[in-house]
């Protein structure tokens, strides 16, 4: 079997050979008859009995020379490595070959797939986290690294164990270490956790409540605003929450628990136990949540006990000590505390309400028969009445808590009247109560009446005395600043005081609380009076009486508001108690001495003013247009002053024809004083200036100017606001709107011209005087010209100056200047235009001798230097004598220079 299996193998390596050499001539398209025919795969033909492997392949020798050799691959990657494919790239061999490719995670930057060598390296990291987005299962995280990527869990998630890939969340609260503060506890969340405070607990201050840095402490909700537990009940804080528990002296209601916050409680009824729990002089009394031990009626707490506790002890009540008062000498009120004594020496706290009727009776006869009172000074008898009214609200105050009933009334025969009532703190609680009679009647609330707290029962009282008033008479009235003011501003003038008239009863209102100076709440007041109507500068005012320690007591208004007055009934509110009446007060809005300097210095004047008229009348020696002109001035002027003395007051209170007539003839007649006075100026600016002695106007046109002018101005208001005349309290022109300046102006207008011919006359009488007597010192001349100085003004009107400037009329210095001089501006005529004349003395001098019945002797004329030289009077005592009477001098030296007005006295 060997020798054919050898033999057939034989022949297949010839056959192969055979085929090699015919296709190596094929490639070579001609055969080569050198060459072997039997060279291996992968090789050249070298020689006829030679091979050479080739490139990329290797056999045992550079040349093969058997049949039975082979061509191997040449791993060219491998090492040693003889060829480098640079940085992120990595050889591949292939059959005969080899080329060069990116490592994984990276690509050529052209695009393509393989190079050959180092220099041809462009690879680069690839972003498999952009290209394919789901590398990574949610929530995780695809980050990319050199020639790869990673998957990564965000903070608070951690990878599966079972699957690297799939983030899963952490549980933080899970772990052995808790990371929350011991205040707080753990609440796990996606991906993280939180610290949130435990019920009942909050974030101390500046704490956030959530993060890991939480730290918390108890909320306090018996604190909140909004109480949570019952209010029968009372919260008890505790650490992370609270408990409702019974109030001391409560208890649960049936079926109800004592300390969740559902608990409901109901009081405890102490005083119905069996034992009692309080003193045998006290009785018990129930309040809400405990109980009280209150002094029976007509007793008292002992000293250093209390009124309300449960250790309470009482003893009987006495009379309160009321002795008369000191320095008062009366035996009518001496014997009325004797009567107090008595009353009190007898006193038993079941006999209360006897022994307050008898009070009472005990005073309306002191008030009725009030004997010597009557004889005591004004400021004695307010003493007394202060000391009466402070110790009966004392007295009656203590007296009524010995009443058993809870209100009582008494109605004495002389229509004294007591209200009281008399209530426990724990009865009455906040409400109000009214209480009173058909005299008075007064709401407060319970909590204003009551005391202190455990001071016992609270009482609210008014005695309303009609013979009180008797001792009050004659009061003054002290208004408060603002009242005072809003009177002044509606008054237009200052309030001098006020004239009093009692209405009402004096109610004398008393309380427990014995600080009633300034109370909480306002008390309200009705009192009942007699029906008036308040006048003109009248007003219906609730006051009250202030003790004062040097003159006894006042009416005072401060804290104290008059509501409204209806068919005899005044309400008032008050913010403090005392005394009280309604009062009908007559407002003085006039200064008393001022209106009487007023009254008596028009009455002096118009009787100046009534001699000057009749000597410019009668006088004719002295007849002249200047004489005329100082005739119709006083004229004017005295009708003005006597129309003003008459109806310058409106007394009425509204403006009424009559007060608009008084008030259009005032401005006319006052005005034409003014033109008269202008005019008066014209004729001495004529005489000194022009001519001496001057020519002046004729008597036509004096009185057209003198009372034309007036009368056009007077028109021309009239037409433009006829209501302008009149006010409420003076029959004069309202000052609203400016129409008191259709007075002021023309007013001003004359006075400064008359102040311009005052300085022109000054002027050229200093030259007057320097040629009458050129060697006067300097010190006489200025007398002189002072003198004439001082005379002109007075003439001129020049003292209305202060009545322009005049514009407060609580300026009372410039009123008592402007109303003196111009009350006696009538003196001041008849003075300078008549006594000072030399030929009206003279005159006069004969009227005087014949209403004597004496013959009136010639007189010797006299001249200028005569006149000079003679300055002194007649001698006292001396008459007319033989028929004749000599002549008198009345003319003091220091208005000697008015003698350079008059140089020939024939021309007046």
């Amino acid at each position: 079997m060997g020798g054919p299996h050898r033999a057939v193998l034989l022949a297949l390596c010839l056959l192969l050979m055979l085929s090699g050499a015919r296709s190596q001539r094929g490639e070579e398209g001609a055969p080569r008859a050198s060459c072997a025919l039997w060279c291996p795969p992968n090789s050249k033909c070298d020689s006829a009995t030679t091979c050479r492997c080739d490139p990329g392949f290797s056999s045992f020798g550079e040349i093969i020379t058997s049949p039975t050799e082979f061509c191997d691959d040449i791993n060219e990657c491998a090492p040693p490595a003889t060829v480098s494919c640079g940085k992120f790239a990595d050889c591949q061999n292939a059959e005969g070959s080899y080329y060069c490719m990116c490592s994984p995670g990276y690509e050529l930057a052209a695009g393509g797939k393989t190079f050959r060598n180092e220099s041809e390296n462009t690879c680069q990291d690839v972003d498999e986290c952009q290209q394919n987005r789901r590398l990574c299962k949610s929530p995780g995280i695809c980050v990319n690294t050199q020639g790869s990527y990673t998957c990564l869990c965000p903070l608070g998630f951690e990878f599966k164990p079972e699957d690297p890939k799939q983030c899963t969340d952490v549980n933080e609260c899970s772990l052995k270490q808790n990371p929350c503060h011991n205040t707080t506890h753990c609440l796990n969340t996606v991906g993280g956790y939180k610290c949130r405070c435990r019920p009942g607990w909050k974030p101390i201050p500046g704490s956030p409540n959530g993060p890991n840095n939480t730290v918390c402490e108890d909320v306090d909700e018996c604190s909140l605003e909004q109480n949570p537990c019952h209010n029968t009940t009372h919260c008890l804080n505790t650490v992370g929450g609270y408990k409702c528990r019974c109030r001391p002296g409560w208890k649960p209601i049936p079926g109800s628990p004592n300390g969740p916050n559902n608990t409901v409680c109901e009081d405890v009824d102490e005083c119905s136990l069996e034992q009692n729990p309080c003193h045998n002089t006290t009785h018990c009394l129930n309040t809400v949540g405990g109980y009280k031990c209150r002094c029976r009626p007509g007793w008292k707490p002992i000293p250093g006990s209390p009124n309300g506790p449960n250790n309470t002890v009482c003893e009987e009540m006495s009379f309160p000590s009321w002795t008369r008062p000191s320095g008062v000498s009366s035996k009518t009120l001496s014997h009325f505390f004797d009567k107090v004594e008595d009353l009190g020496r007898d006193f038993k706290p079941d006999s209360a309400k006897n022994t307050i009727q008898n009070l009472i009776m005990f005073v309306d006869e002191l008030l009725e028969a009030s004997g010597d009172l009557e004889v005591q000074n004004l400021s004695t008898r307010h003493h007394i009445a202060s000391y009466l009214l402070l110790g009966l609200e004392e007295v009656l105050s203590i007296l009524a808590q010995a009443l058993p009933e809870p209100s009582f009334t008494y109605h004495s025969p002389s229509n004294t009247e007591l209200s009281l009532m008399i209530q426990e703190q724990e009865e009455h609680g906040d409400r109000n109560v009214t209480v009173g009679q058909s005299q008075a009647r007064m709401q407060l609330n319970w909590a204003v009446a009551a005391q202190d707290k455990d001071s016992g029962p609270t009482v609210v009282g008014i005695l309303s005395s009609l013979n009180m008033q008797r001792l009050l008479a004659n009061a003054s009235l002290d208004l408060e600043a603002k009242k005072k003011d809003k009177l002044e501003e509606i008054h237009r003038s200052l309030i001098h005081g006020a004239q009093l008239k009692v209405l009402s009863a004096v109610n004398t209102v008393f309380l427990s609380n014995r600080n009633t100076k300034n109370l909480s709440l306002p008390v309200t007041f009705a009192f009942s009076h007699l029906p008036e109507t308040p006048g003109p500068r009248q007003e219906l005012i609730c006051a009250f009486w202030e003790y004062d320690n040097d003159t006894g007591g006042h009416w005072a208004t401060t804290g104290c508001q008059t509501l409204g007055s209806r068919n005899g009934s005044t309400t008032c509110r008050c913010s403090h108690l005392s005394s009280f009446a309604i009062l009908m007060a007559h407002y003085n809005v006039q200064d008393p001495t001022l209106a009487l300097i007023t009254k008596v210095g028009l009455a002096f004047s118009l009787v100046c003013l009534l001699l000057c008229i009749l000597t410019f009348l009668l006088v004719r020696p002295i007849q002249s247009s200047r004489t005329t002109v100082h005739l119709h001035l006083c004229i004017c002027l005295f009708v003005g002053s006597a129309i003003f003395l008459a109806g310058i007051e409106n007394e009425g209170g509204q403006v009424g024809l009559r007060c608009r007539l008084v008030a259009g003839l005032l401005h006319y007649f006052f005005l034409a004083v003014f033109c008269w006075m202008s005019l008066e100026g014209l004729e001495l600016y004529f005489l000194v200036v022009r001519v001496f002695p001057g020519e002046g106007l004729s008597t036509r046109w004096l009185c057209l100017i003198g009372y034309g002018t007036p009368g056009v101005i007077v028109g021309i208001s009239a037409a433009v606001n006829s209501q302008g005349y009149g006010r409420v309290l003076y029959c004069w022109l309202e000052p609203t709107n400016g129409f008191l300046w259709s007075f002021l102006g023309p007013v001003t207008v004359i006075i400064l011209c008359n102040a311009v011919i005052f300085v022109i006359t000054v002027w050229k009488l200093t030259q007057k005087f320097s040629e009458i007597n050129p060697n006067m010192k300097k010190l006489k001349k200025a007398r002189m010209l002072t003198s004439t100085a001082v005379a002109q003004i007075f003439v001129l009107g020049s003292t209305w100056v202060f009545g322009l400037f005049l514009f407060d009329p609580r300026s009372w210095v410039l009123s008592y200047i402007f109303s003196i001089l111009n009350c006696l501006q009538g003196f001041f005529l008849f003075l300078l235009h008549c006594l000072l004349n030399k030929k009206v003395r003279e005159e006069y001098w004969k009227w005087v001798c014949l209403v004597t019945r004496s013959k009136y002797s010639e007189f010797s004329s006299t001249t200028s230097a005569t006149s000079h030289q003679t300055q002194v009077g007649d001698v006292p005592g001396q008459g007319c004598r033989n028929g004749r009477c000599p002549q008198r001098q009345l003319r003091p030296h220091w208005l000697l220079p008015l003698q350079a007005l008059r140089p020939s006295e024939s021309s007046m």
